[in-house]
């Protein structure tokens, strides 16, 4: 009897530890266990979207590159307002918010943050037209920002200096909703962070800058501030591997690299163009595109004449896609004036360029390398990816050899290269260009914002003289 009860006791005495064992887990070891890491996020183009291809958005890669660090399956959590996003973390439902959220004193109180990753400033934005503002005391109307959002902390900070300043929040709109509120007149101001500034004003360019409300604020992930160090113990060594890899670097220039320079007339005039001019040859851009996707051979198209079908430069480039004689010739186009041929050789001889990418290299870096060797041939693009394999950075991503390619106009660079001097510092405006106008397209495109039409007669234009410094070596077939 004194036996049984001894084995009872022992049992019991051996559930309650395992018990205790189980409560005592580390986060690191529950998500071991359950084979994933849940990751919180505001949706947005600078964090994560749903795009054709699937899951896209820098905040997503990065996650994506963390959750393969620690060898488990990424849950990505899109929310739509801070205070859901925040209320599931501390519940335990997250593991981390990564949301280009700034490090604020108040919030370190309540969370952990990460290691910097990246800085960004805080923008007071208004609609163009109205009376530009200086500082707070210049504000006439309505100010508006997100519900419990850096913003928020910052006006609060800045309310100690401008004690009449008031404002509203919101939980109901995003920061994009906000900032299109303001293009249609429905709130006067609002705050918003830089990089999702730029990438705002591809397609919306009336929306302009009143002034710096912050600068350099670091932006760092978050997680709960509690007793357990398993998860941030991991996170504070990947962000110094990504960047030491160049893996940030290369985040950074895919998503934000060719916006960082904002022309408003030059947009504005794009936006217009957009409206009445691409309708007449988006039909041939399509029917021709191929693999290519049309939109691409559009925004290059813009590029290379604005649409201008007659376009001509002094070097003798001419057309709505700027093809050389030669290349002309090469692609069956027997007279560049006529834009549905251009358009088709245009669109043949840059699906040649990406085919003559190595197949290793993978979307979109072949595609912008193809687009740089569009502007001054494959033989000068490979010249700097030959330098930057010397330099010890990677010669099949974009991201390094950009930073490479205007070492072709120094000639302690070129003279040892096989193709020469170039101008590859062009090449590199040329391709950012590109890439905004294609990014402002899939926009446009892919939010019914565009009006298409059935083809008609050629437009009335006269021939236009593009200064073509940069293309002496464009249409290039070596």
């Amino acid at each position: 009897m004194i036996r049984q009860k001894l084995i009872t006791i022992i049992t019991l005495v051996m559930l309650l530890c395992a018990c205790d064992m189980q409560q005592q887990q580390s986060q690191l070891s529950q998500i071991k266990t359950q084979n994933k890491i849940r990751v919180g996020t505001l949706a947005g183009a600078s964090n994560y979207y749903q795009a054709v291809q699937g899951e896209q958005g820098f905040e997503y890669e990065l996650a994506q590159a963390f959750a393969e660090h620690l060898g488990v399956e990424l849950e990505m959590v899109p929310f739509f307002n801070l205070t859901d996003m925040f209320s599931r973390l501390d519940s335990g439902d997250l593991d981390i918010i990564a949301s280009g959220l700034t490090y604020d004193s108040m919030r370190s109180q309540y969370y952990r943050f990460g290691p910097t990753y990246r800085t960004i400033s805080q923008k007071l934005v208004y609609k163009q037209g109205r009376v530009r503002p200086r500082d707070f005391d210049d504000l006439t109307g309505n100010l508006t920002v997100l519900a419990k959002s850096s913003h928020s902390l910052a006006l609060q900070q800045v309310k100690q200096t401008y004690p009449d300043l008031n404002w509203n929040e919101t939980e109901d709109l995003d920061e994009e909703e906000l900032l299109q509120a303001v293009i249609d007149g429905e709130i006067d101001y609002t705050l918003a962070d830089s990089h999702t500034l730029s990438l705002f004003r591809r397609y919306h360019p009336n929306l302009s800058i009143g002034f710096s409300v912050t600068r350099n604020d670091p932006i760092a992930w978050l997680m709960r501030k509690d007793n357990d160090d398993s998860l941030y113990a991991l996170v504070v060594p990947f962000f110094g591997e990504v960047k030491q890899n160049n893996q940030l670097y290369v985040l950074e220039e895919k998503y934000f690299g060719h916006v960082r320079q904002f022309n408003y007339v030059n947009t504005l005039a794009y936006i217009e163009a957009i409206k009445k001019t691409l309708p007449k040859y988006q039909p041939w851009f399509e029917q021709y595109a191929g693999s290519l996707d049309w939109r691409l051979l559009a925004a290059l198209s813009y590029q290379e004449s604005m649409w201008n079908p007659r376009a001509k430069s002094p070097t003798g480039v001419r057309g709505i896609m700027m093809l050389t004689r030669a290349t002309a010739k090469q692609v069956g186009v027997t007279n560049r004036l006529e834009p549905e041929q251009n358009i088709k050789g245009g669109a043949e001889y840059l699906a040649k360029l990406v085919k003559r990418i190595p197949a290793r290299i993978p979307q979109p870096d072949r595609t912008w390398l193809a687009l740089a060797a569009y502007n001054i041939g494959w033989g000068h693009v490979n010249d700097a990816r030959i330098i930057t394999q010397q330099q010890g950075a990677s010669p099949d991503k974009w991201a390094d050899v950009k930073k490479r390619l205007p070492l072709l106009i120094k000639k302690r660079y070129y003279r040892k290269t096989k193709y020469g001097y170039s101008r590859g510092d062009v090449a590199v405006k040329y391709v950012d260009n590109i890439r905004r106008y294609y990014d402002a397209l899939v926009w446009l495109d892919e939010n019914n914002a565009m009006k298409k039409i059935e083809p008609i007669s050629e437009p009335n234009t006269v021939p236009t003289t593009i200064n073509d410094t940069n293309k002496s070596n464009t249409n290039d077939p070596t």
